[in-house]
Order: structure tokens, then C-alpha cells, then sequence
């Protein structure tokens, strides 16, 4: 799907990597922006069946992505390698989880870019999968961020990441609670009034309808 928005007098557009060329690109942003911080990430599954990867592009350029795993009984999670015990708890009470992970923002783009593609994940997994649940990895130097900018919470404290090779943290965000932020911020951009989240930079509510169509006729 691609959604078009002159935002910071930059146009950038949200598409789902469905191809070949689209992975590799998303997968080469992923890897400069992981790289100059040391860590390694493998980017050899992105086409895994309960993952879709979104990327952003401006002017012909990669310029974020990031990719979204829906749990699976079959698959699960990447957090399942570090967290099984976690997320089971979760799954034990109902919960469908669905894991938000390889977010990379070049550093000269808006925020809206990153606000975007977190928004459109969400519409994904809540309005059109019925997912309940956000959990995350995350190195501890970025717990403040997600918390701040998101309202993620503490869930199951921290543990050494395999895949990364680093320690990471697993944070919680039911997707009520953002549906609720989404309500009240949505669209208001630079006049938030002292909002210091990125719920000012969704987009505002009235804009998920077209958004979900567009997502579910799979449009460019």
C-alpha cells in the first residue's frame, strides 16, 4: 500500500516490501543504521510468512522501515528466543501478541516518518487482525524512548538477546491504550500543546478508514 503525505514540506511514501528489489533495500537501510551502532542483524528472513516489512521512501531513497510479526502457534515470535516464558504468560490470558522490531530511521527525515510507519503497523495488526498486544526487544539505553514516545511498560525486565549479541529489555503496549492516544493526539502535529509523545505526529483518526481500505485491497 502506498500512502502520500507532503509532511515537513518532504513527500514520503509508506509502501509494504512485497518484492525482491523492496526487501533488499529495506534490508540495506536496516543494516547501515544497526552497523554504525555495532550490532549485527540478519536480514535473511524477512520474508518470513507472519512477518510483513514496511519502508518508507523519499525521493527514490529508503529512508525507514521496519517490520512487524504477527504470533503465529506454528512460529511465534523473535522475542520467544529470550522472553518464551513472557510471552506465554500473555497467551495464557488471551492475548495476541504481535511484535513491532528492525526499526531503522535515517537520521536526516522527519519524525512523522517514524510516527507513520508505526501508525500503519498498528492499524494492521489491531483494526484489520484483531492483535492485542505490542511487545518489543530493545537495548536498555532506548527503554526511556519507547516509554516516553509510545507509552510502552516494564514486562519482563532484562536478558542477553542472541540475535544481537546485546542486552535487551522487553516492554508491553496494549493497542487500546494507543488507540486511545491516537483519539486524543492524532493529526494535531506542531500543535500539541506541550504533548512531548509522538501521538501528535499520527495521523489523525479520521484518516484510518481510507487507510484500513487501502491495506486491505493491497493498493500502490
Amino acid at each position: 500500500t502506498a500512502l502520500n503525505h507532503q509532511l515537513d514540506h518532504q513527500l514520503f511514501h509508506i509502501r509494504m516490501a512485497n518484492t525482491p528489489g523492496t526487501r533488499k533495500s529495506a534490508g540495506l537501510l536496516l543494516q547501515k543504521m544497526y552497523g554504525w551502532r555495532g550490532y549485527e542483524v540478519d536480514t535473511h528472513d524477512q520474508h518470513a510468512p507472519n512477518r510483513i516489512t514496511l519502508y518508507a521512501e523519499a525521493e527514490g531513497a529508503t529512508v525507514g522501515t521496519m517490520s512487524l510479526c504477527l504470533d503465529d502457534a506454528g512460529v511465534g515470535l523473535p522475542a520467544d528466543e529470550n522472553f518464551r516464558d513472557k510471552l506465554d504468560d500473555l497467551r495464557s490470558r488471551g492475548r495476541r501478541l504481535c511484535e513491532p522490531s528492525r526499526l531503522a530511521i535515517d537520521r536526516h527525515v522527519s519524525k512523522r516518518v517514524f510516527a507513520s510507519l508505526i501508525h500503519i503497523s498498528y492499524i494492521y495488526a489491531h483494526n484489520i487482525h484483531g492483535y492485542t498486544d505490542y511487545i518489543i526487544e530493545v537495548n536498555p539505553r532506548h527503554v526511556m524512548f519507547y516509554k516516553r514516545m509510545l507509552g510502552f511498560k516494564d514486562f519482563g525486565g532484562e536478558r542477553h538477546c542472541s540475535r544481537v549479541q546485546a542486552p535487551a529489555v522487553l516492554l508491553r503496549l496494549e493497542l487500546e491504550y494507543m488507540g486511545r492516544q491516537i483519539d486524543k493526539f492524532g493529526g494535531m502535529m506542531e500543535q500539541r500543546e506541550g504533548e512531548r509523545s509522538f501521538y501528535p505526529y499520527f495521523f489523525a483518526r479520521e484518516d484510518e478508514p481510507g487507510i484500513t481500505a487501502r491495506l486491505m485491497e493491497g493498493k500502490d
